[in-house]
């Protein structure tokens, strides 16, 4: 009976990574995929690459200085320093970061037997006088799936925390009297023959002067509005 055909590769937590922002990995990935069945030894090769592209991208964007010669494990370290891997919320949990100090201590073992893998079992790593030992793919499978894992997380923890919460703010649409105030005082702004709201340009424009207009108006007429509510009530 035949063996059944072997199952494609996909890196899931790099290509989420890559689809982020890191393109420019997009090449070691699909080598990656491609290579844990039909070169397994340039798995290898290409896992600790990406990791290596990864640890130094997410250094760069953070503006951590790094050196060209740095090793992978170096790089790695210098990556996980610089991330906060705890959530502000969860800052001073001093149990939680200490399992977290150990889970990273257990990628950092990860990383260093991927660099270990590729230096004895690597099809583009250093000569050799010796015949390397020839892995199969379910070895290749190993250093490619640890590689994904890594690559996924640091970016993320590094995307989530570059990620700014939304701006509060107010609406455009839930201040129809300050904006008809607006209109009506400066009348609309003309380029050529096409016309914008006054109101509208002060919004998208200049939203922190809108703000501060918006407030006056909205005292003024707090101010106005008050005598009439208080007579109705007598």
């Amino acid at each position: 009976m035949a063996a059944p055909a072997p199952q494609p590769f996909v890196m899931h937590g790099a290509r989420d990574a890559m689809a982020a922002g890191l393109a420019h990995i997009e090449e070691q990935v699909k080598g990656i995929e491609q290579a844990v069945v039909e070169n397994p030894g340039l798995a290898f090769d290409l896992a600790k690459t990406l990791v290596e592209s990864t640890c130094r991208a997410v250094l760069g964007e953070r503006a951590v200085a790094f050196d060209s010669t740095d090793d992978l494990p170096k790089l790695f370290k210098s990556a996980t320093q610089n991330l906060p891997f705890l959530p502000a919320t969860a800052s001073d949990a001093a149990e939680v970061r200490k399992s977290l100090v150990q889970t990273l201590s257990g990628l950092s073992t990860a990383v260093q037997g991927i660099c270990e893998l590729r230096n004895q079992c690597g099809f583009a790593s250093h000569g050799s006088g010796e015949p390397r030992p020839v892995m199969e793919a379910v070895q290749a499978l190993l250093a490619a799936e640890a590689a994904d894992a890594i690559v996924g997380f640091l970016h993320r923890v590094h995307r989530q925390d570059r990620t700014l919460p939304p701006a509060v703010g107010p609406s455009f649409d839930d201040n129809g009297a300050f904006n008809e105030h607006v209109d009506e005082t400066f009348g609309p702004v003309r380029v050529f023959e096409v016309e914008f709201r006054a109101s509208e340009v002060l919004f998208r424009m200049e939203p922190e002067t809108y703000r501060i207009y918006l407030a006056e108006f909205d005292g003024n007429n707090a101010d106005t509005v008050a005598p009439a509510d208080e007579e109705a009530q007598v």
